[in-house]
């Protein structure tokens, strides 16, 4: 994955009130989907996830299937609008995204995850969510910068 864009933490901060409306969306949307892909596996008989339009279905299948098609084009779009504000999606399950920033001089990921207010974490690029670490006040004085 090519690194970019680099924000600062300024940027991403600034983000978060679109991002918190964003995620919310997709989360919604996401449960949404598993209900609608239940439901027409359980009216089907087929299996769950299967949406490929089959002869054989009835109306109500084909029109259930057009519609979970629809609704995770849309949950795709979402999470390309978070892609195109500059973050990476890390858990579409918790709403956690990545954006590339800078500390000390080196690449890392500043962290977000739903329900935060602010970004207030950062990982070097070869950890994951448990290896966040705070960003302190000498931190957040060189993002700021």
């Amino acid at each position: 994955m090519q690194p970019g864009p680099f924000l600062s933490l300024e940027e991403v901060n600034s983000l978060v009130p679109e991002l918190t409306r964003v995620v919310a969306e997709q989360l919604e949307r996401r449960e949404r989907i598993e209900s609608m892909l239940d439901e027409l596996a359980s009216s089907s008989g087929q299996r769950r996830g299967d949406v490929t339009p089959r002869s054989s279905d009835t109306e109500h299948v084909r029109e259930a299937k057009r519609a979970v098609l629809a609704e995770v084009e849309q949950y795709q779009d979402g999470w390309n609008r978070v892609e195109r504000l500059g973050g990476v999606l890390k858990d579409p399950r918790t709403g956690l995204v990545d954006f590339y920033g800078f500390v000390d001089g080196r690449t890392v990921w500043l962290c977000w995850k739903y329900g935060e207010t602010a970004v207030t974490h950062y990982h070097p690029l070869d950890q994951g969510f448990d290896g966040r670490k705070r960003i302190d006040d000498a931190s957040r004085r060189i993002l700021l910068n």
